[in-house]
């Protein structure tokens, strides 16, 4: 998991030619654990750049123009892989309605969090965001019908608890906006949903071009909605060259971000790699700092730090529940 711009690179995506199942951590060599490990780090030092350059454009840009931007600029970073590897003939038009739904899913997640970024430090926002996996570990148990035990709901609930004590003083400053990362983390949780669902039938840099393919007339149509009613956020506009600048890195940054993911999915399992993506916050509070001064207070780093020891416990939760052979006694209890 990036943050929410919908890089989302599945335990399957491990290689652009064909999907494939992620390996246990014992049978991968130690060298290929490192070398997934280091790319997972680079592709987490990479993914705050999106929004840093995001938030740059929200100055004179809507958050509907900048999500049309990034589906547009990620589709052609894209385009070479998707031409050089063949993968344009697997393109299935009876699964284009499920890329229309995982688009727009992710397009409404987007403009959420672009909107909160022109007013909310980016550590925050992100800090805030990641209780995507919380989200998704509760909607799992109801929708998937995964069996979750008390262990895993108490922590998704101490999760919430440090998201609130990182909203709390950004609701006092700017009101309902400071709720908009729950919502992006609400659709990114539908959508990593819909992404493992699909993951064993589809190649990953497809259901990823095939998206961004169908993004792009969903913005289109927000943004006709919002040149014809003025409403602000929905407002296409004409970048100037610096403002284009960082359009073009928003989705540079997006697609490379992606692409460093999914190779680290090939060569590491996802249950040594997925802790890692909480280095994300890190480098999002450095980059904060360094272009916009922003940091986070005392209590903002305490509301982080349960949110990702929330995080981090679920997936130890999981990678334990998962290794221990399955039996008709703890079918029903295991947490």
């Amino acid at each position: 998991m990036t943050s929410p711009a919908g890089n989302l690179a599945t335990p399957s995506a491990l290689s652009p030619s064909t999907p494939a199942p992620s390996v246990p951590a014992s049978s991968v060599p130690a060298a290929g654990i490192v070398n997934g490990l280091l790319l997972m780090l680079l592709a987490m030092l990479a993914a705050p750049l999106i929004d840093i350059f995001a938030k740059l454009a929200t100055h004179t840009t809507s958050p509907t123009m900048i999500t049309a931007a990034r589906f547009v600029f990620q589709a052609l970073f894209m385009l070479p892989i998707i031409l050089w590897n063949g993968l344009w003939r697997n393109f299935s038009w009876r699964m284009s309605f499920y890329h229309a739904i995982r688009a727009a899913i992710i397009t409404l997640s987007m403009i959420c969090f672009v909107a909160t970024l022109a007013v909310m430090p980016v550590a925050d926002a992100i800090a805030i965001f990641f209780v995507e996996p919380i989200i998704l570990t509760v909607l799992s148990s109801i929708f998937l019908k995964e069996i979750i035990g008390w262990r895993r709901y108490t922590a998704c609930a101490v999760g919430f608890v440090g998201a609130m004590i990182v909203i709390r003083p950004s609701f006092q400053e700017i009101g309902y906006v400071a709720l908009l990362p729950v919502v992006t983390a609400f659709c990114v949780a539908i959508f990593a949903m819909m992404t493992r669902a699909l993951a064993p039938r589809e190649n990953p840099w497809s259901m990823q071009f095939q998206m961004a393919l169908w993004g792009m007339p969903i913005c289109a149509l927000l943004l006709l909605l919002g040149d014809w009613t003025g409403i602000g956020f929905l407002a296409p506009s004409l970048p100037d060259a610096m403002v284009f600048g960082w359009l073009v890195g928003v989705g540079f940054f997006a697609a490379f971000s992606g692409i460093l993911a999914v190779y680290a999915y090939r060569v590491a399992p996802a249950s040594v790699l997925a802790p890692i993506q909480y280095f994300e916050i890190v480098s999002a509070t450095l980059f904060g700092w360094l272009v916009f001064s922003d940091f986070p207070d005392a209590m903002k780093w305490l509301g982080i730090s349960i949110i990702v020891s929330s995080g981090l416990y679920i997936i130890w939760r999981e990678r334990r529940v998962a290794s221990k052979p399955v039996t008709s006694a703890d079918v029903s209890v295991a947490p």
